[in-house]
């Protein structure tokens, strides 16, 4: 057995040697109080030692026994990194410094390790996570953490080997993340993966969950389901409902019924949210359709509106006329936090006219609210159709030279010379957002897969464990941050920058 600390940045993606974690100041890893330190151990089993016939690529897997020595034991997490496929990794024309190119299968997953003895597959490299948490201010100092790992095929009784890593805890606090960082959360890929009825009691315990793991790696804006999100999705395709507003029409007077919107507000002010956003109001890509919502009638319920309704038809204005004041006031009275509402996701300067036209609906409506949207033209801000723009990180240049700081996102698109989460990249290609963000003093970050568990355009429902690139449609590893965990019980840990809970991602 050969093992070797490295840093959390690293990704062993295939049987090169991994590279030692550097000590700086003697230290392996510093960190404040309630802040996450985590480094690897990477593992390498002689090829069919102890081997028990499984699925791995050599034809077995064999294990290791564990233990954790020293005072911040108890405060300690550790993982087994397991690969995933990527069909997808990267762009024809992929910059110099993606780790790889070409299908395969690559280290994603963070499998909780729950008792003494975790199982590796001989004859390659893998990684075991390390985490250390620690809120106990007592606990503030430099401390040592051993780490002893045995093959449980070895019966020489001589110890294995053994790691000690030097830590560092500062008595301090961070303090609350000053932007607005939105992942978009999305509650129907819950129901869907789950198999549950949408707003169920199970529903529900998982939207908290998932809700409660997204809090904890700092996302603080949730997109909120007032009704469907009209993202992602084919035209013409919808997408499971999950409309927490409830519509009804009386005598030619709509009604709104608040219950359930009420009840997810509870839950975002319990996990910590400070913002959330009002789904948007037309549609994705353009603006040009309304939003797949539905209202109560005598008859039943009715898909009143979506793809066969246009933005500007009279019908949909009726509805916001009535809708936006109410929900306005509703959330005044129940909401403490901020109000983001959003028009249309990723209108182009060819859509210009549509989505002005659009927003010219609602617009008196929201007056003095604040509206955002992630869009990569400089026009739309130069000719005042949005105020507060969210640019891609490949498009925000030209924002900057006009002395504008707009808040900024990434997605499938941004896959060459800039940030992203592609399981692909290495991951300082992911931790380099928070420099950049912090220099140009963006005032938020947006990213619109927290758990976007779909195939391209929602067409069908992904394994996220199988199908890490949508179908093919992305490059793995774009479209969600958090594995879901067996059951849906939450309380796993994680790797650096995502979720604690649910199954997350290594570096992402």
């Amino acid at each position: 057995m050969q093992t070797v600390v490295i840093d959390s940045l690293e990704k062993l993606m295939g049987d090169g040697e991994p590279r030692p974690a550097s000590l700086i100041g003697g230290l392996h890893a510093s960190g404040f109080l309630g802040e996450r330190l985590s480094l690897q151990i990477a593992v390498r089993l002689d090829d069919g030692a102890g081997a028990t016939p499984t699925d791995a690529p050599s034809g077995g897997t064999a294990g290791i026994e564990l233990e954790l020595v020293g005072d911040l034991a108890s405060a300690t997490t550790l993982s087994a990194v397991r690969r995933v496929p990527v069909s997808a990794p990267a762009p024809e024309n992929a910059d110099e410094h993606y780790l790889v190119t070409e299908p395969g299968e690559y280290p994603d997953v963070l499998e909780p390790v729950t008792g003494t003895t975790v199982d590796l597959t001989p004859g390659r490299w893998e990684s075991l996570w390390i985490d250390v948490l620690v809120e106990d201010a007592e606990l503030a100092g430099v401390h040592e953490l051993t780490v002893r790992l045995r093959p449980d095929s070895d019966d020489s009784n001589n110890g294995g080997t053994e790691h000690t890593l030097r830590l560092q805890i500062h008595p301090h606090q961070l303090p609350p993340l000053e932007i607005v960082n939105t992942h978009w959360f999305h509650a129907d890929s819950l129901s869907s993966y789950y198999d549950v009825e949408v707003f169920s009691e199970r529903h529900w315990e998982l939207i908290e969950a998932f809700l409660r793991s997204a809090r904890e790696m700092d996302v603080n804006s949730v997109l909120t389901p007032t009704w469907t999100p009209p993202l992602d999705t084919a035209e013409g395709h919808k997408r499971p409902t999950v409309q927490l507003v409830g519509i009804s029409e009386e005598s030619g007077q709509y009604r709104f019924d608040f219950t359930e919107l009420d009840r997810w507000l509870r839950i975002c002010r319990e996990v910590g949210m400070v913002s959330i956003e009002v789904a948007h109001l037309f549609t994705q890509w353009g603006a040009r359709f309304t939003p797949a919502i539905q209202v109560r009638t005598a008859d039943g319920i009715e898909d009143r509106f979506g793809w066969h309704v246009a933005a500007t038809d009279p019908e949909y204005r009726r509805l916001m006329v009535a809708l936006i004041p109410a929900l306005r006031e509703h959330l005044a009275a129940t909401w403490e936090g901020r109000v983001l509402w959003h028009i249309s996701d990723e209108p182009s300067v060819q859509g210009l006219e549509d989505y002005r036209a659009a927003k010219e609906q609602v617009s008196d409506l929201l007056e003095g609210a604040d509206v955002v949207d992630a869009l990569s033209s400089l026009e739309f801000a130069e000719q005042g159709v949005m105020d507060i723009p969210i640019v891609a990180t490949d498009h925000v240049e030209p924002f900057l030279d006009a002395g504008r700081n707009p808040w900024v996102y990434y997605c499938v698109a941004q896959d060459r010379e800039v940030a992203n989460r592609f399981i692909s990249l290495p991951s300082v290609r992911n931790r380099v957002l928070g420099r950049q963000l912090f220099v140009h003093h963006a005032p938020g970050f947006l990213h619109w897969g927290y758990n976007f568990w779909w195939a391209q355009f929602a067409l069908k429902p992904i394994d996220p464990f199988t199908e890490t690139c949508a179908g093919g449609g992305f490059y793995g590893g774009a479209s969600y941050a958090v594995y879901p965990g067996p059951d849906g019980t939450p309380g796993y840990p994680c790797g650096t920058a995502c979720s604690r809970r649910g199954w997350p991602t290594t570096g992402r």
